[in-house]
């Protein structure tokens, strides 16, 4: 189930929001949480909810063993191995076991047969989730959580069960328990959830119409597009992305304030940075300090000299790119910006500081768009390295004109269906609407406190229209 569809407004959210509220207490609340979350989730997992559940199990005894036996160092660290090794593993054998297979039987002409084992739906999420609890556990920056029902509630939590913010046990542990539901906690959810769908439905959903149809056009051959196609093709998943993804986790966090959660954030305009590094201080920042906190600094961070630093964000970034899925595509895109991120640390980052904040913004956006061409633009069915390569540049190169064509019919067409959705898309990325609603706050309350409301009902009714006649609604990190 994914919070853009009509099933969801009108069935499952009200139902749990009404069985939520009447309950007297935090207690039996999260038995609510806890069967609306199995629910949510088996209803596209109705068999791999079980492996949310062994891993949610394994965790959860393992802090028990480590609370018990707390002088016992080895004990403690056992624990931990058991619980790293187990929600790993779980990872792998679900998420990269078909693509290893597939890598050996192409390379090494072996004929291993590949189980071809569905996704659980969200498993990178709920499996870092559940290792927060025994990894801050094992360093004592947390309590034990004794109880099993409000263990599996924090695991289960729908609003971020499948798609994040990638919630820490700290990050919910004393509210878990312990929370206090207000009418504007309420209020405001509600307003953040209806910016979420908005971002997702209305914008996210028609500019990626755009770059499906460039995918289908081309089929993976990239060598009729035009320059004007290439590149509208590529911002039209620039932006499809971050509107899905960061919709996606508006959504996530408003429904968290309606249950008295507060999620961390998960998106800063990453498309106004100026530089790469910052970008991934303001994109998918759990999932940053998921990998700062766990590995980044438990290897050394940048405490053992430049060439451990160095060393030790190459191997976070391959990481974080193996993490978004199993295709040799993910790594390199992991290693590309690590990369890129050792050299700003480096030597660029002192001169992107000097230059104008123009030419530092272009710099980082087209780094990113590039980025994006090799996360999106490749067959990821194909473990050809080479194939992949060519894909990548076969696409780069009809960008910068290889082909010979710099606009054709197509993108004109593009340009007369698209271009409305294009400024909204610039103009909602940016901070200009956030600092323009501040204003009106400010400088007039009243007419405020009246013409926003009626925005917000504007774009709810106007995605609910849009979902009921519309057949394409995809979420892009729906199975990462």
């Amino acid at each position: 189930m994914v919070f853009s569809s009509l099933t969801f407004l009108f069935a499952f959210l009200p139902i749990t929001l009404v069985l939520y509220y009447l309950m007297p207490n935090n207690k039996i609340q999260n038995i609510v949480i806890l069967a609306s979350g199995i629910v949510f989730y088996a209803w596209g997992e109705p068999l791999y909810v079980f492996v949310m559940l062994l891993s949610t199990a394994i965790d959860y005894c393992a802090g028990l063993i480590m609370h018990k036996y707390d002088n016992r160092p080895k004990v403690r660290l056992a624990c931990l191995i058991v619980s790293l090794i187990m929600n790993i593993g779980l990872l792998s054998v679900f998420k990269y076991l078909g693509f290893i297979i597939n890598s050996a039987n192409a390379w090494f002409g072996l004929s291993i047969p590949n189980p071809n084992l569905p996704l659980p739906i969200g498993i990178s999420f709920f499996t870092f989730q559940s290792m927060s609890y025994t990894i801050d556990l094992y360093r004592r920056n947390i309590k034990v959580q004794k109880n099993p029902i409000s263990f599996i509630a924090f695991v289960s939590l729908f609003p971020q069960i499948v798609a994040g913010p990638i919630v820490r046990y700290e990050d919910v542990q004393y509210e878990i328990d312990n929370r206090t539901i207000t009418e504007k906690m309420v209020g405001d959810g509600i307003c953040r959830f209806i910016t979420g769908l908005g971002k997702k439905v209305l914008i996210a959903n028609n500019i990626g119409l755009l770059w499906t149809s460039v995918k289908e056009m081309a089929n993976f051959d990239y060598s009729q597009l035009s320059v004007a196609t290439a590149w509208l093709g590529i911002l039209a998943f620039t932006f499809q992305i971050f509107f899905d993804f960061s919709g996606y986790s508006d959504m996530a966090i408003g429904l968290g304030k309606m249950m008295g959660f507060n999620f961390p954030e998960n998106f800063d305009y990453p498309y106004m940075s100026h530089s790469i590094s910052e970008f991934w201080r303001r994109w998918h920042m759990t999932l940053g300090g998921w990998f700062k906190s766990y590995i980044y600094i438990p290897l050394g961070g940048n405490r053992k000299g430049p060439a451990r630093t160095i060393f030790n964000l190459l191997v976070v970034w391959t990481v974080t790119g193996i993490w978004h899925g199993a295709s040799w595509n993910f790594m390199l895109w992991g290693l590309y910006f690590g990369i890129i991120i050792v050299l700003e640390r480096l030597f660029l980052g002192k001169w992107l500081e000097k230059i104008p904040s123009f030419f530092s913004w272009l710099y980082t956006f087209i780094l990113v768009v590039f980025g994006w061409v090799l996360f999106e633009a490749i067959d990821q069915t194909n473990v050809d390295i080479v194939l992949m390569f060519q894909q990548v540049f076969g696409y780069i190169g009809a960008m910068f004109g290889a082909n010979g064509v710099f606009i054709d019919d197509f993108a004109t067409s593009a340009l007369m269906n698209y271009g409305i959705i294009f400024a909204i898309c610039i103009l909602g990325s940016s901070d200009i609407i956030k600092n323009l609603s501040v204003f009106i706050k400010t400088k007039a309350p009243k007419w405020a406190q009246y013409s926003i409301p009626v925005v917000q009902l504007a774009v709810m009714l106007a995605s609910i229209a849009y979902l009921s006649t519309a057949t394409y609604n995809p979420f892009l990190y729906f199975n990462f």
